[in-house]
């Protein structure tokens, strides 16, 4: 296949880029710039500086939108916020808009959306069909997902990948709390019983490349393992995997005065379950998060 890829050079895309090569799929590359991602990800790949290069997206089979300012890590300013929203809502409105000028467009548009879309629903189950609680966060990955949504059609049919938590030995939040546990400086958040929602980089790949290829997915997929844990778990499960103690608790009041309305993030989990992808036939490598770890673990040497 011919594929359209945007975010390539992030966790998520490099790792189903890298994947879909070995396949012997075309791919073509949005990025901002192309020297330092060619660097990075090589020729094998074309590249676009700018969608506004394009008119329509003929000849593409397929595209993938993963596009997206990171959203962990920095306090919510109100110019913050924009940049999350824009940096999402931008670029998938322009791939619709694409979409829909070509004559022969692509089969199937994927394009990313997160967990966060549910809201803060602590200790309900949730699953693709879900009620969401209103708040930020609710409020970016509607609008993104509908933006995705008005592509579809009798010939292009749009899947929405809401993702928690990726696991990885490279890229993304477990590297940066590698440290701080081995030093045995490792912290539960806040209470330790919201819900983590994650999922492994090669589930997360897998389930990719089952959207792309399955011709009868559609619609929403939650994008995490069966087994979200609390926390507590979580931090636990990663300190016992180095061999390291978790006596530390980081107090909810510390994480708002340093994160302001960001600290939702860490303070507010939600229990989500991949419905939608197990009855796709979708088989986790990783569905429990003792494995996830030592997998992980033993890549990072």
């Amino acid at each position: 296949m011919r594929i359209f890829i945007t975010g390539g050079s992030g966790l998520i895309g490099s790792n189903l880029i890298e994947r879909l090569l070995k396949q012997g799929h075309k791919i073509t590359l949005l990025t901002r710039n192309v020297k330092r991602t060619t660097q990075k990800l090589g020729n094998e790949i074309d590249y676009y500086s700018s969608l506004e290069l394009l008119d329509t997206l003929d000849g593409y089979n397929a595209v993938v939108n993963l596009v997206g300012e990171p959203i962990v890590g920095r306090r919510w300013s109100n110019k913050q916020k924009m940049e999350l929203c824009n940096s999402r809502w931008n670029i998938t409105a322009r791939l619709t808009e694409l979409i829909k000028n070509s004559s022969n467009p692509p089969q199937v548009f994927i394009s990313g959306s997160a967990v966060g879309y549910y809201g803060v629903q602590s200790g309900q189950v949730l699953t693709e069909d879900m009620l969401a609680e209103d708040g930020f966060l609710h409020q970016l990955c509607k609008k993104w997902e509908e933006l995705a949504l008005d592509a579809q059609s009798e010939r292009t049919r749009v899947c929405i990948s809401r993702t928690g938590i990726v696991l990885s030995p490279k890229g993304g939040m477990l590297p940066m709390m590698l440290l701080p546990f081995r030093m045995g400086l490792g912290a539960v958040f806040g209470s330790g019983q919201q819900y983590i929602s994650w999922i492994h980089i090669e589930d997360m790949v897998e389930g990719l490349c089952l959207l792309l290829d399955n011709t009868k997915a559609q619609g929403v997929f939650n994008f995490t393992s069966p087994n979200p844990e609390s926390n507590r778990v979580f931090s636990d499960s990663l300190a016992s995997a180095l061999s390291r103690p978790r006596i530390f608790r980081i107090p909810s009041f510390l994480l708002k005065m340093i994160l302001g309305e960001a600290a939702t993030m860490v303070l507010d989990g939600q229990y989500v379950f991949p419905q939608h992808l197990q009855e796709m036939g979708f088989r986790f490598a990783f569905e429990k998060l003792d494995s996830a770890f030592q997998n992980i673990l033993i890549n990072k040497k």
